[in-house]
């Protein structure tokens, strides 16, 4: 029997591209099932890899340019014309935290700088049509630096200009957009993100991803508080009226949509943009089994991840999903898979893990086909010799509340998935 299955990961955080990762979970498949029909779908998420991605899928190319990175240094950096003429901006090839050492992250000073910047390259090679990708940033500015490279001046009381970093928006005292590129005025610009991810508040994206990226929990609170003060000065310089604090998608890439949506871009659920032309329901459909991935597997996963819309569009579809994982956290299983399990084996040095993310993911996706196979050779059990039952035996098995008991083991009880319970879709 040949088994059709379905290979759809993101890309893995500094180690794999969402490419890379699919062509080593099919290695592994393959191991296991020689004659399986593969069909590979790496998906993009705004992230890393996501120019590339969207420029080979339409007949695009990429072009080069050196941009302001996240700490305030030169980067080697690119964005892509796409085969209709319009550009995608990756904010992680200029921004990306992968851009900022370990040692020296600090969100209250990155910069989405180098963003703006290819922005206007952007503009300069006569896109009219822009598309932003958010996803897998280094910063925490809420914009401020885009919006500087695309010509606004942020001042202090003083009239100095303000530093780079989002630490120093509680100084904000003009936000001057007399300079704003008037060629922005005539642009479609489009910002995919998360529309989980606001600007402010409680959840708002310096408390939720600020350690994710440097912060201690005091410089958390710092940030959220220059937020609040950003959000404000952009909502009466630029859009009053408009909900720049917790409207959804403000805070992705550390509040990079909030900073855009101010100078009329328009803030779209990244799925909706990002899959578009993939055919991604019905190519899930067809398959007996998905396999997705990504990074780490936590409460986040149902909260417009990948893997997390994978299983939302093949539970639609009737079809199981295993997840693999560099890491599993809190909330893992909410995302509505069907399985998942993290590709390391043991305990790992997290330098050798991110070198070894390839072998290690082929041999988990090996690891856990095999113990699928197990599963569908499993026997129905055969009845019982004729005769009075043993003491304490149910015959037959008898169901019980929280699980079905067959004769001393208790197995919890599993509904079908079109019954089981999962994190509501993506907010439109």
């Amino acid at each position: 029997m040949s088994y059709r299955v379905a290979v759809a990961p993101s890309g893995f955080k500094e180690s794999l591209s969402a490419r890379e990762a699919a062509e080593a979970i099919a290695e592994g498949v393959l191991r296991v099932l020689p004659d399986a029909e593969l069909d590979l779908i790496p998906l993009v998420d705004g992230g890393e890899g996501t120019a590339e991605a969207l420029a080979a899928a339409t007949g695009g190319r990429l072009v080069d340019r050196a941009v302001t990175g996240p700490l305030g240094d030169p980067v080697r950096s690119r964005f892509a014309l796409l085969g209709d003429g319009s550009a995608v901006v990756e904010m992680a090839a200029a921004a990306g935290l992968a851009l900022v050492p370990p040692g020296r992250r600090d969100p209250g000073a990155t910069t989405t700088y180098g963003v703006g910047q290819l922005i206007r390259a952007a503009l300069d090679a006569g896109a009219r049509r822009v598309l932003v990708g958010c996803g897998d940033s280094g910063t925490s500015d809420g914009g401020a630096g885009a919006l500087r490279a695309l010509g606004v001046r942020l001042l202090d009381a003083s009239g100095a200009e303000l530093p780079h970093g989002g630490s120093s928006l509680t100084r904000l005292a003009v936000l001057d957009t007399r300079g704003l590129d008037p060629r922005l005025a005539d642009t479609e610009l489009l910002v995919a993100c998360n529309p989980y991810n606001v600007l402010c508040g409680e959840r708002g994206v310096a408390r939720v991803f600020g350690p994710q990226k440097g912060a201690t929990p005091a410089q958390c609170e710092e940030l959220s508080a220059a937020l609040e003060h950003w959000a404000a000065a952009l909502t009466a310089a630029c859009a009053p009226g408009v909900d720049l604090r917790c409207a959804p998608g403000t805070g992705a890439s550390g509040g990079l949509g909030a900073g855009l949506a101010a100078v009329g871009g328009r803030l779209v659920p990244r799925f909706e943009v990002l899959l578009d032309g993939l055919d991604l329901g019905a190519r899930l459909g067809r398959a007996d089994l998905v396999v997705t991935g990504e990074g780490a597997l936590d409460a986040q996963t149902a909260r417009g991840k990948v893997p997390g819309e994978v299983a939302r569009r093949a539970r639609a579809a009737g079809v199981p999903v295993l997840a693999l994982a560099g890491t599993l956290g809190e909330g893992a299983g909410d995302a509505g898979l069907d399985a998942y399990e993290s590709i390391a084996p043991g305990p790992l040095p997290p330098a050798q893990a991110l070198d070894r993310a390839a072998e290690l993911l082929a041999d988990a996706a090996e690891r856990a086909l095999r113990t699928v196979l197990v599963g569908t050779r499993l026997r129905a059990p055969r009845p019982g010799p004729a005769g009075p039952a043993c003491p304490g035996a149910r015959s037959p098995a008898e169901v019980v509340p929280g699980g079905v008991v067959a004769g001393r083991h208790r197995f919890a009880a599993v509904p079908p998935a079109a019954a089981r319970p999962h994190a509501p879709d993506p907010a439109p």
